[in-house]
């Protein structure tokens, strides 16, 4: 199932320059502090962590703190942005906070962590092999959000947790707006409704998923602002989107219905729908070959 026409490898090519995205990774940080909050509800004591997404770690770094004894293990398809993180690892392994770390006899957050450069719907991992799958924002930039269920899945053990969260439907739609003024060529992702995802994890083998969602708003001063934080959220990897530039008398256009979008405070709004995830890999109702297990309960005697 093909969500949308997102093509893998302009993906990895916006997400080649971190420095280009720094600007809006406040967004990322903020729904990790909240994704966080519902794994509290959640009791785990997992050996095992994957991030899949994990940019340039610093997920990696929360999910450390919150099961010190687990092998935390970033993955993501940017080259650069793992390079970034292991360089972030390598300065945290020489600084005071390590050194006040181990004199509170605390386990360094950057002690065991591993890095892989990958497709996160498919990965060089043994099946049942992680306990906890994390991804923070990063499922709608994969075009078969199905087959990353279906991987993810594999890689979990019997009673393993996915958590994830997404933009849906409703996210960026002012820029949908603005732009629809000008042209009909898409200028934002088709994100995925919340009750889809439902289904597939429900057809990937998932058990009782579990979907939330809350609207956030952004609000600007500027067009040029909102413009640029709408960019450093990653940009546009369709492969049907618009293959040159937009005339000037069309942007001036566009950026006029942005500016006709002010609220009473003078602030120009951005809608962020965010969608939550979570659900656990039940015990198999097949053997490898595809025959069906059927459990018999005896009346004691």
């Amino acid at each position: 199932m093909q969500s949308a026409p997102i093509e893998l490898s302009c993906v990895r090519r916006l997400f080649s320059r971190p420095d280009r995205l720094a600007v809006a990774d406040f967004i990322y940080r903020e729904i990790a502090n909240r994704m966080l909050e519902r794994l509290d509800l959640v009791r785990l004591d997992p050996a095992q962590v994957l991030d899949a997404g994990c940019g340039s770690g610093a997920d990696v770094n929360l999910l450390q703190h919150k099961f010190p004894k687990a092998q935390v293990i970033g993955v993501d398809g940017s080259f650069a942005y793992l390079q970034q993180a292991v360089q972030q690892q390598r300065a945290a392994s020489v600084s005071v906070n390590r050194l006040l770390a181990a004199w509170l006899k605390r386990r360094s957050a950057v002690a065991n962590h591993q890095w892989i450069c990958a497709d996160f719907a498919e990965l060089p991992l043994s099946a049942q092999s992680v306990d906890v799958v994390w991804s923070n924002l990063a499922l709608h930039w994969h075009p078969q959000p199905d087959q990353v269920f279906a991987g993810w899945r594999r890689l979990l053990k019997v009673d393993g947790l996915l958590m994830f969260s997404c933009f849906g439907p409703d996210s960026l739609k002012e820029i949908r707006q603005a732009f629809d003024e000008v042209d009909l060529t898409p200028h934002t992702l088709p994100f995925v409704d919340m009750h889809d995802f439902g289904d597939m994890l429900v057809n990937a083998g998932f058990a009782t998923p579990v979907m939330d969602m809350e609207i956030i708003t952004l609000t600007y001063s500027t067009v040029p602002q909102l413009l640029a934080e709408v960019r450093a959220l990653g940009g546009l990897p369709l492969d049907n989107r618009r293959s040159g530039l937009m005339g000037k008398m069309s942007w001036r256009k566009m950026c006029d219905r942005l500016e006709s979008m002010r609220q009473a405070d003078g602030k120009i709004p951005l809608t962020l729908e965010v969608i939550y995830g979570h659900a656990f890999k039940p015990v198999s109702k097949r053997t490898a070959a595809g025959e069906s297990i059927i459990k018999f309960d005896f009346p004691k005697k």
